[in-house]
């Protein structure tokens, strides 16, 4: 009996940068067949088996410039690269054989959140702040532990990466506030608190502070903090292999193949649910 995962195939974008090797390298090990790849010119990529970029066995294929060439033939697509481009492929991947997309690309606008909406009516689309198993298991515990504790207990997410990570705060982090408002029933935009600075910072009662870190080559720490006058009880998690990213992108992009045309994040993945 064939293996689910050597049933379908995928296609990464950015494929020749930090994460995109990750995903080949991934898929390469778990006999996942990779179909293309896309690249920007400056990454100097285009002569290059993606195998090798990903320090893996030659494959016999190589980054392309266009989403529509590296999808020809692919069932799935991966995108962790930036909005602009994320978006751009979902318009090039109606016209392939593409039906279900993974999307870890983060900082999206609210404009730009709908349009991926508005794709999942054509495509099966998972999307997340982080695709690692343990953040989602956070994630879940997290929206628990909010939905238990009043609005008396205070709420901090605290994230730290590397110094090249360019949004703030992180996706994972605003996930993580996300699913701490959505236990407390309610969205995040209205309890999400300004950053503390200056000399009338204090904090407000019931909202969700955030605090960020940038340095060295920190690949993901992130923890939640609940603390009450006399209690303070702290969640966390942190990443020591970037490839448990791309683990988790391919266990969505194998779900996702079998599902209907809609938009589901890592709690459907997992089967984890929504529950306050």
């Amino acid at each position: 009996m064939t293996k689910p995962e050597t049933a379908m195939s995928v296609a990464i974008a950015g494929v020749a940068g930090r994460m995109g090797r990750q995903l080949a390298a991934v898929s390469i090990d778990r006999g996942i067949p990779i179909r293309g790849g896309t690249e920007v010119a400056a990454a100097n990529a285009y002569g290059e088996d993606i195998g090798l970029l990903a320090g893996r066995r030659a494959i016999g294929i190589k980054p392309v410039a266009t989403v529509a060439d590296a999808a020809e033939e692919a069932g799935a697509w991966i995108d962790f690269t930036r909005p602009e481009a994320t978006l751009s492929a979902l318009r090039a991947l109606e016209a392939t054989t593409v039906r279900a997309v993974v999307i870890g690309t983060t900082g999206f606008s609210a404009a730009e959140e709908d349009a991926i909406r508005a794709a999942s009516s054509r495509f099966a689309i998972v999307k997340a702040g982080n695709f690692s198993i343990g953040v989602n298991l956070l994630e879940a515990l997290t929206r628990l532990a909010a939905g238990r504790l009043g609005t008396d207990w205070d709420i901090e997410v605290l994230e730290t990466h590397h110094r090249m990570k360019a949004d703030a705060p992180s996706g994972t982090a605003l996930m993580l506030g996300a699913a701490a408002a959505e236990g407390r029933g309610a969205p995040l935009s209205t309890l999400r608190a300004p950053p503390y600075d200056g000399p009338e910072a204090r904090r407000e009662t019931g909202k969700i502070g955030f605090a960020v870190r940038r340095a060295g080559g920190v690949i993901g720490e992130h923890e939640v903090t609940f603390g009450s006058e006399k209690e303070l009880i702290r969640l966390s998690h942190t990443a020591l292999d970037r490839s448990v990213f791309a683990e988790g992108a391919l266990h969505a992009a194998i779900w996702a193949a079998a599902q209907a045309p809609g938009l589901y994040d890592m709690n459907d993945v997992l089967g984890l649910g929504h529950t306050g």
